[in-house]
């Protein structure tokens, strides 16, 4: 019995401390924040943003065509702004206006990654653009992946012309929690990122973009979503993992949807006789 004791008290205590770790190291997990500047290209303007809380971060911006909607793109994990403005090169074909921000902490930006201080971020990007005379119903918001957080919580704070949601999960509990199923990985975290608890309060079109192949964040999580928004337009792009983001045919519906789904103007009233 006193061995059987012993086993037990050390796979008790190896169990927590890999909980320990992993609650320590989530930050490094959650934000693996590349460093270093991308370089823009000669069309963007880079950009100072000040944010509430004191930090001032480096964004590119590019002036589109006169009339057409703004489009704030905010990027994955690992994401950059050089990716950043890969992933948005039909947009800006389009003539769409972009505002691309990297968050505190990634590239050469001060500060520490959390979903508090994305949030935060996210603000002074509407803020910036507000500015500027650009007004919620003319703003298109787009998020990738962790991405997906805070585009939901900023179209939930200023009802924007439409949302885009690419390789999106339902909470960061959840999608950490299928990737480590014997941590109480709910438990654990600090960020949340509930999507699920948001989208259906949310009155504007909705695209959702998954791919059928994506391990990350796989499909599921962005049909659900897509069940919480009856009203949303999901696409399934069939094979695709999660570099879906990055695929030109991606880029290209997007453009698609906005223009037949959101741009399009309403067919004149017949007139009555």
């Amino acid at each position: 019995m006193r061995t059987l004791l012993t086993v037990l008290a050390i796979v008790a205590g190896i169990y927590l401390a890999i909980a320990l770790a992993a609650w320590a190291a989530q930050g490094q997990l959650i934000y693996p924040a590349l460093r270093g500047q991308s370089v823009p290209e000669e069309s963007y303007e880079v950009v100072a943003l000040p944010t509430a809380d004191g930090l001032e971060l480096r964004v590119f911006w590019r002036e589109g065509e006169p009339g057409k909607p703004v489009v704030l793109y905010f990027h994955g994990n690992g994401g950059t702004l050089a990716g950043s403005t890969q992933a948005t090169r039909a947009l800006v074909a389009a003539g769409f206006s972009v505002l691309l921000p990297a968050y505190r902490g990634y590239e050469d930006n001060e500060g520490t990654p959390h979903e508090k201080g994305l949030y935060t971020d996210g603000r002074a990007a509407l803020a910036w653009l507000a500015d500027k005379g650009v007004a919620p119903e003319n703003l298109v918001v787009i998020g990738n992946s962790i991405g997906t957080g805070p585009a939901m919580q900023m179209a939930s704070e200023v009802d924007p012309l439409a949302l885009i949601l690419i390789s999106p999960f339902t909470s960061l509990p959840e999608i950490a929690a299928s990737k480590m199923p014997i941590l109480p990985m709910p438990l654990l975290l600090r960020d949340r990122y509930d999507n699920s608890a948001k989208i259906g309060s949310l009155d504007m079109p909705i695209l959702i973009q998954a791919g059928s192949a994506d391990t990350l964040i796989p499909a599921t999580h962005g049909r659900a979503l897509a069940r919480l928004a009856p009203d949303a337009d999901l696409q399934i792009f069939d094979g695709l993992g999660h570099d879906l983001n990055f695929r030109p045919e991606t880029d290209a519906a997007r453009v698609r949807w906005l223009e037949a789904e959101v741009l399009q103007p309403t067919a004149p009233a017949t007139p009555s006789e």
